[in-house]
């Protein structure tokens, strides 16, 4: 979620508000194709405490997805339900790759402000420069030689 608190009485387009009859007309189907959806698992509404079913307007979507499906494109059952499957493990990869993403932006912008807290704390005195003269002079390097005990 969020992290803000909704009000409990925001209707959403998740919300459960419409019985199998309302839910039937404004999906253009039968009431017994919504109960043969739900039983298939393609569409499957919340339940009140009676067991009555409950539909939210992102279902009565989903219903006129599968109909079309179904009917325009010729797709069985089967292969909405794997369809929908599919859409939902999409939608779910989707999000998560989103809050991957903003943690990884989190995690670049402390990086940043770490950076800058390490470079503010460099000291920036001013050394004086002597400008090397150049000489002709060879020096020559010999280590020194270990003696033996």
């Amino acid at each position: 979620m969020d992290g803000r608190r909704r009000n409990p009485y925001e209707l959403t387009e998740d919300t459960p508000v419409y019985v199998i009859s309302v839910a039937a007309q404004l999906s253009g189907l039968h009431p017994q194709t919504l109960r043969q959806y739900d039983r298939l698992g393609l569409v499957s509404p919340d339940r009140t405490a009676g067991r009555g079913r409950r539909y939210s307007a992102r279902d009565i979507e989903l219903l006129r997805t599968v109909q079309q499906l179904s009917q325009d494109e010729g797709i069985n059952l089967a292969g909405i339900k794997r369809i929908i499957e599919l859409q939902n493990q999409v939608a779910a990869l989707q999000a998560r790759v989103a809050e991957l993403q903003s943690a990884l932006d989190g995690a670049a912008a402390a990086m940043q402000q770490r950076e800058a807290a390490v470079h503010a704390s460099y000291r920036r005195d001013l050394v004086p420069y002597q400008e090397v003269q150049q000489t002709s002079a060879l020096v020559v390097w010999r280590p020194k030689r270990q003696q033996n005990d």
